[in-house]
């Protein structure tokens, strides 16, 4: 069966005064909505390609038929992309990680500040479209890195953790081009436990 649209796990305006309802909605029922129908539709073809997940195409986009790569690629990586960012974020949320994942960050950049300012400027500095990300490095490393347009950590060969959405669409009705006070708001409605529990996940 063709892929489905993920309800979104929070009301509208639960990440509001950070994310305001408006975004959320359109964000998600007509983004991320758009994403998924292209990708449907690019696979109508070749169907057996549906029992397999969307993240296991875009690890070896070079396994697929050479004229689907490149529609795999913006618009499976933008469904793939979006369901995570989603997940990411709740209300009563921010703060800092506890635990492994904590220690982790810890050993890699030396402290949770220094953590977030690299993944802040990854995601501000970003040049065009794209998305900010923590992901998990095939030697077990983490690493803060962006891709652009709809790419995907996973066609690169890295397990994605955290992802911060810097499509205009994101963040443009509330924040117009002040990409920086999105990212610092952004912050507050990152769910830690979701994204500790995917590095458990990664580590098994």
């Amino acid at each position: 069966m063709p892929y489905q649209l993920p309800a979104l796990p929070f009301a509208y305006d639960a990440l509001e005064p950070h994310i305001d309802a408006r975004t959320v909605e359109i964000h998600h029922d007509k983004h991320h909505q758009t994403y998924l129908n292209n990708l449907n539709k690019a696979l109508e073809g070749t169907p057996e390609l549906f029992n397999k997940a969307p993240e296991v195409l875009l690890k070896d986009l070079n396994a697929l038929p050479e004229a689907l790569r490149k529609t795999v690629r913006n618009q499976g990586g933008g469904f793939v992309n979006h369901n995570f960012y989603f997940e990411c974020l709740g209300p009563k949320a921010g703060g800092e990680p506890t635990g492994d994942l904590a220690a982790a960050i810890q050993k890699a950049f030396g402290n949770f500040a220094a953590f977030k300012e690299k993944l802040t400027a990854a995601s501000v500095g970003h040049f065009g479209s794209g998305w900010g990300w923590l992901s998990l490095d095939k030697s077990g490393q983490l690493t803060v890195h962006s891709t652009a347009n709809q790419d995907s950590p996973l066609s690169e060969g890295l397990t994605p953790l955290l992802t911060c959405d810097v499509w205009e669409h994101a963040y443009y009705l509330k924040y117009q081009n002040l990409r920086a006070n999105y990212v610092g708001a952004w912050w507050n409605v990152v769910k830690w436990d979701v994204v500790a529990a995917r590095y458990a996940a990664a580590r098994k």
